[in-house]
């Protein structure tokens, strides 16, 4: 995803994805899964904190999709 952030969740995503290239033929547990999404819960805050207190148009965005593509990616 190139020099792009991630949110939370799509770091959650990777995460997986890189579990599942490193050990193909492991199942991830629901536990896993859930341990890890707790884990990026807290970025997850601090996304949406940043987001609220900052406001994306401070950072010369006025539409909510373009900043999510030019920082998130699409």
């Amino acid at each position: 995803m190139d020099n792009k952030k991630q949110t939370a969740l799509q770091e959650l995503i990777a995460w997986g994805d890189e579990m599942l290239l490193k050990h193909p033929h492991k199942t991830l547990s629901f536990g896993e899964a859930i341990d890890k999404a707790v884990e990026l819960l807290e970025k997850e805050k601090e996304q949406i904190t940043k987001a609220f207190c900052y406001g994306y148009y401070q950072e010369g965005f006025y539409d909510v999709r373009k900043y999510y593509d030019e920082i998130y990616g699409k």
